[in-house]
């Protein structure tokens, strides 16, 4: 759990980074932006080829999961554009407290869909994530340079958390699904997971890339840019790569533990990408997101309590228990 827990962490951390860093040098394209967090999956081709010769794929019906892949690529590729429009208007500082708000989407739609315990650490833990995220919305803009302003802003605000919501909601969705489908839970099947999810979601960011006219901005874009263009398809590639290091450690926590555990590893992120966005991107922290992060951080830290007084429960149980016939 330990790796696939650091995979989340770095993943995530770099292609937040990364995607900010997009926008902020003279990048426009929303469709890009986006097609950045799905697009890096054919790295996963050798992966593939190695853990299949390894493992005995198992048989599911026929049809079901290219349905699931078809149904939840396209599901994942609205919540990139939601996520890339957000990050567009938004410091990086405050778009990752907002994604914070993730963790409470997703313990709701756990007890809702997975059957998870909603106890009072935890209803502690998505209060004040909520609270975090009321502050967020009242703290006054604009934020900081090459940033949204009055509209944009609220645009921003308004499809990150819409973004945090639906991506909580898949995880959920997915935990349920996957694990009716997928019996084995190898390292193949993982895999499989996010390539074909990943392949129907940047196919579909590739038509609106087209199909918006975008694309034709491209050349310009890149020569614009202000740290070279090198670097600029130098961004886009490591952050495509970030994003799939993040997703094979997301899912492989779905699958082995649960989806709460993994928004759990994920939200950890929440006390070092404020930080990193006021030092890189010189972000302003003004005292309402001085007071959003610190409740951030204490309804991380309460739900990790809960987690671990669990813990402590099912060992004892298990220990007394009496043994079996």
């Amino acid at each position: 759990m330990a790796i696939y827990s650091i995979l989340v962490l770095t993943g995530q951390s770099s292609a937040t980074l990364l995607g900010r860093l997009y926008f902020e040098k003279g990048g426009k394209s929303k469709y890009m932006a986006a097609l950045v967090q799905s697009a890096g999956f054919p790295i996963l081709i050798p992966l593939l080829l190695i853990t299949s010769s390894k493992n005995k794929p198992t048989r599911p019906e026929n049809f079901a999961l290219p349905a699931l892949y078809i149904c939840f690529g396209t599901f994942l590729a609205f919540d990139c554009m939601l996520y890339a429009i957000g990050l567009m208007h938004l410091p990086v500082s405050t778009y990752s407290l907002l994604c914070a708000s993730q963790l409470g989407f997703n313990a709701l739609f756990s007890y809702i869909l997975n059957s998870q315990k909603l106890a009072s650490f935890i209803v502690n833990s998505i209060f004040l994530l909520t609270v975090s995220t009321i502050l967020l919305i009242f703290q006054p803009g604009p934020p900081g340079a090459g940033t949204g302003t009055g509209g944009k802003f609220a645009l921003g605000l308004t499809c990150t958390l819409t973004g945090a919501a639906l991506y909580a909601f898949l995880l959920s969705l997915e935990q349920l699904a996957y694990r009716k489908v997928l019996k084995g839970q190898t390292v193949n099947e993982i895999l499989n997971v996010i390539f074909y999810e990943s392949l129907v979601t940047s196919c579909l960011l590739l038509v609106g890339l087209f199909g918006s006219g975008e694309w034709r901005g491209l050349k310009d874009e890149m020569e614009g840019f202000e740290l070279g263009g090198k670097v600029y398809v130098m961004v886009l590639v490591f952050g495509a790569f970030s994003w799939q290091v993040f997703g094979i450690g997301m899912v492989s926590l779905i699958l082995k533990v649960s989806c709460l555990f993994g928004n759990v590893i994920s939200t950890l992120n929440v006390g070092v990408v404020p930080v990193l966005g006021v030092v890189v991107f010189k972000d302003s922290m003004c005292g309402l997101k001085v007071v959003a992060l610190v409740l951030a951080i204490w309804g991380f830290l309460s739900f990790v309590y809960q987690q671990y007084v669990d813990e402590v429960k099912s060992r004892a149980e298990n220990v007394n228990s009496p043994p079996r016939d």
